[in-house]
């Protein structure tokens, strides 16, 4: 449970660099403009439109990464938080985690403020939950059959 717990951290450290300050993603270019979408669905059809011309990169980081990145949260909440495990939690916890990020970067002028990536981030969140609650299940069949 420890390791879990570091594990945890590490995830949200790494997960705090990428969405605020790597430059790899423009994050260090701040902007006297607040940038936001507010439309859902909008961000999404704008990268399966133009992938060509955006590049194969940023099409996958931007469909399939804000989804990939909260399958961590999703696992490993419900192992180190025992009130966490019911889905519900999951998705409730996801959802909140992903709009404080989303206000953050609203608020310090870094990244866009994204419906797109909160309705993501909160599929990813509960992706990751599904997965630990048939691994969990998984785990309780094999120490039956034993």
């Amino acid at each position: 449970m420890a390791i879990c717990r570091v594990l945890f951290v590490i995830y949200i450290v790494l997960l705090a660099y990428f969405l605020f300050f790597s430059e790899r993603y423009g994050r260090t270019i701040t902007s006297d403009d607040y940038k936001y979408n507010l439309v859902l669905f909008k961000e999404v059809r704008r990268f399966i439109l133009y992938r060509k011309e955006l590049g194969l990169e940023s099409f996958i980081v931007n469909i399939f990464g804000n989804v990939l990145a909260f399958v961590p949260f999703g696992f490993v909440l419900p192992i180190i938080s025992i009130s966490n495990r019911k889905l519900l939690n999951i998705t409730l916890l996801s959802l909140e985690f992903s709009l404080t990020i989303e206000l953050i970067q609203l608020i310090f002028k870094v990244g866009i403020f994204d419906v797109d990536d909160i309705l993501m981030n909160t599929m990813g969140g509960i992706l990751g939950g599904i997965c630990f609650i048939i691994c969990r299940k998984l785990v309780k069949s094999i120490r039956k059959l034993r």
